[in-house]
């Protein structure tokens, strides 16, 4: 055992710096060009199941600060972005057939919303990908739409999933790029989100 946990120790430096690194790559892409993430190994006073050290990743998102560990400093938005990193870096090596994220975009918006749709839509060439959003620039690069729709019917609540058809993939990037009123600007420029990745 002892033998086996040396060597898992070994192997987890290295590693741990390669996937590291990767995932700071997808973060620079992702508006975070300061931020840096490093997985600290600390030995335990007793072994355990999971080897010799504690695992834990530290992280700081600005220039000056100090690496902490990464629950006490990290902000919603930033905790979002890193686990898309981490997701996309991990899809590459993963057997993982379906992945779903939940408003994995919160607390971004503009060029960033977009840079993560690319990432999903990258995703999605190693595995079936469901992305729950509220951004247009995110939806848009979905291959398919489905609204999640709510009705209360005789006091109880009904939830429903409706597959969108080209025009209704329009209406509804629209009515999130533009709110209540949708204008033939909003429309045309639905048009156009949807256009980019065919």
């Amino acid at each position: 055992w002892l033998a086996a946990a040396e060597s898992l120790r070994a192997h987890r430096a290295p590693a741990a710096e390669t996937f590291c690194e990767a995932i700071q790559t997808f973060l620079h892409g992702l508006g975070m060009g300061n931020a840096r993430l490093v997985l600290a190994q600390t030995p335990l006073a007793k072994p355990a199941a999971q080897g010799l050290d504690d695992i834990e990743f530290l992280f700081s998102a600005n220039p000056g600060q100090p690496l902490r560990p990464l629950g006490k400093v990290a902000s919603g938005g930033e905790l979002s972005r890193l686990s898309l990193a981490i997701q996309v870096v991990h899809a590459r090596h993963s057997p993982v057939p379906v992945m779903v994220f939940d408003e994995v975009d919160v607390g971004i918006g503009g060029g960033i919303a977009e840079v993560v749709g690319r990432l999903l839509r990258a995703l999605g060439e190693h595995a079936q990908v469901f992305s729950i959003t509220h951004q247009p620039q995110v939806a848009a690069r979905g291959h398919h739409h489905l609204r999640v729709e709510k009705r209360v019917a005789e006091g109880n609540t009904h939830s429903t999933v409706v597959t969108l058809g080209p025009v209704e993939r329009i209406e509804e990037i629209a009515r999130m790029s533009g709110g209540l009123t949708i204008t033939p600007e909003t429309l045309r420029h639905a048009e156009t989100l949807l256009a980019e990745d065919g």
